[in-house]
């Protein structure tokens, strides 16, 4: 029972997490934060599970500052949920990646931009379920989503996160050789770029 409890509780979170995100989607966030910062700090409170699984974390991080208009708790959870799963989904002792990059001129946000990627090398996705990641409640294998605490919608607040932050979310993944989730976002408009 108090197993089912949690699951409810993590259930509700997630789903008013989510009514939030879509509620502000249309409100650019001001606040200037360094990507880098948020992405140490999330990596620092998923060392206990990150230890646990025996799934090193290992950031290779190519740009210092990382700065971009973005609301620091969201892109917080965004961090949260990919490298969170990236732990969850990556078979032991591989350990995850995460990278980033300075693009000079993203063709699709028309900006300069920089590029996170967090890509494990576990069991992948096949080709037909990575355009339905981000849909609510989409599960690629509905019992080992519960066995690890899934609710099905951490992937629809990430895409929601990013469409407010004015970037975008790409999937790739090869199954048996793991899944690269990146995120693009637009580089600070005042920020000398490197």
């Amino acid at each position: 029972m108090a197993v089912e409890a949690e699951r409810m509780r993590v259930l509700i979170d997630d789903l008013l997490s989510l009514s939030k995100v879509e509620e502000m989607e249309r409100v650019q966030p001001s606040t200037i934060v360094n990507l880098n910062e948020i992405i140490r700090s999330v990596i620092l409170s998923l060392a206990p599970l990150s230890q646990e699984a025996d799934v090193p974390i290992h950031f290779e991080n190519a740009v210092d500052p990382l700065h971009v208009q973005g609301d620091d708790g969201q892109l917080r959870q965004v961090f949260m949920n990919l490298i969170g799963n990236a732990i969850k989904y990556a078979p032991s002792k591989q350990g995850i990646t995460i990278q980033t990059q300075h693009i000079a001129q993203d063709l699709l946000l028309r900006s300069p931009a920089y590029q996170i990627t967090v890509a494990d090398f576990g069991d992948g996705i096949a080709a037909h379920h990575i355009a339905r990641l981000t849909e609510r409640f989409y599960r690629v294998d509905t019992h080992r989503s519960r066995a690890v605490g899934g609710t099905g919608l951490g992937l629809a607040i990430v895409k929601h996160i990013i469409n407010r932050h004015r970037g975008r979310l790409n999937i790739t993944s090869t199954e048996g050789k793991g899944s690269r989730f990146t995120i693009i976002l637009p580089q600070r408009r005042d920020t000398n770029t490197l």
